[in-house]
């Protein structure tokens, strides 16, 4: 009988499974369960993009693409982060797209991370960082962010984070889970720290067009000495409710987008080419669909923050992407029991804020990517759940 415990790749059996698709797979079994764990727009895709795939196949352009993607995607690629966020590159040589700014993730840090290497990531964050890096054999340095810091990295946490091993640092922001963000002052801040060193950014910016408020989302790379040492990550999935297309893009120097290609080229070969197609007419068309969903959710937000800290679930505001984080403390109960209690008492479920890294212990993460009525309801259920645990 074949033992595979000795077969397999070390690091890929040790990889725990995503604390996310766990309780969605539980939720998923409970019909009457309203579940609030899955970052995923409860929009439908814009019919002018639906409308440009179903086009593109009645066409029958359904061949490969070029590796990198078509020429066509790359040049609104650049041409939509020069508009949006003053970004210039060039798309010929450092635009890749990719299976979704996840795919750009794993490209980007099997390019650059030798064993041994450390890779800064700040935590509470999304769930494939860590394991990525482990994947690449090198080392994952969490730093614990605050609340009280608006969950922000500061300049002093990444100074105490880097040493001569140091090879990268991850920005993702606006944050899933904690909805933080980093405005521009903050960013000069790291970059200060930053510049004259062989230290690279990794920049996660899959949210960059949901934030909320008067001040606009800014790029690190945006700022002056910084796109040289920077890998820019984005995609279609959440601004443009586009997660089944599996489409994002990875931008970069052209030395580093070189080598993410022939990674992509023989591991993928080339993204799907109905999206492709889909996403120029995001790109060109549809930014006042983005306006009218972040409309949305930021109303969403804020019935959402207001009744957790009515209910005495101590909740930071968050200024991005579409989640809350609040604490679930004064409970006494873990994570991990607050989210399962909660679960099978109100059929109600949420992700335990330990599925983000350690330090996201004593809170729970909330998606406000459902419908208000939606919410309103998961409120009124929560409500009856924290009622039952006699809090003082």
């Amino acid at each position: 009988m074949m033992n595979y415990d000795n077969l397999l790749n070390r690091q890929a059996a040790e990889i725990k499974p995503s604390g996310i698709r766990r309780f969605f797979s539980m939720a998923a079994e409970m019909p009457e369960c309203i579940s609030l764990g899955v970052g995923e727009p409860d929009f439908k895709t814009p019919w002018a993009i639906r409308e440009a795939g179903i086009l593109s196949l009645e066409k029958g352009k359904t061949w490969y693409t070029a590796n990198a993607g078509l020429a066509e995607l790359r040049t609104e690629i650049c041409s939509y982060l020069k508009r949006r966020f003053e970004l210039d590159y060039c798309a010929q040589t450092e635009c890749l797209v990719t299976v979704g700014g996840s795919e750009g993730i794993d490209v980007a840090l099997r390019s650059l991370v030798n064993e041994g290497d450390e890779v800064i990531i700040p935590e509470p964050c999304f769930v494939c960082y860590t394991p990525l890096v482990e994947l690449c054999h090198g080392t994952p340095v969490p730093v614990e962010l605050k609340a009280e810091n608006g969950f922000r990295l500061t300049a002093q946490q990444l100074k105490d984070a880097i040493t001569p091993k140091t090879k990268l640092v991850i920005l993702p922001f606006p944050s899933n889970p904690t909805g933080g963000v980093m405005r521009k002052e903050h960013l000069e801040a790291l970059a200060e720290v930053l510049r004259g060193t062989d230290i690279l950014v990794l920049t996660d910016e899959i949210y960059a067009e949901l934030t909320y408020g008067d001040t606009r989302h800014v790029s690190i790379a945006a700022l002056p000495g910084m796109k040289e040492r920077t890998i820019y990550i984005n995609g279609f999935s959440k601004a443009y409710a586009m997660t089944g297309w599996r489409l994002g893009y990875v931008c970069a120097p052209a030395a580093l987008i070189a080598v993410m290609t022939k990674i992509h080229q023989f591991g993928i070969m080339s993204s799907p080419t109905t999206s492709q197609y889909a996403a120029i007419t995001a790109l060109k068309d549809c930014d006042d669909e983005i306006e009218e969903m972040r409309t949305e959710y930021d109303l969403r937000r804020r019935y959402l923050v207001s009744n957790l800290n009515r209910l005495g679930l101590t909740c930071f505001e968050p200024e991005g992407a579409f989640y809350v984080f609040p604490s679930i403390k004064k409970t006494g109960l873990t994570s991990e029991d607050f989210c399962m209690q909660l679960l099978h008492a109100q059929h109600v479920a949420v992700v335990p804020g330990t599925a983000f890294g350690s330090s996201g212990e004593g809170y729970v993460r909330i998606s406000y990517s459902y419908s208000l009525e939606h919410l309103m309801e998961a409120i009124k259920r929560i409500e009856a759940f924290i009622n039952t645990l006699n809090l003082e």
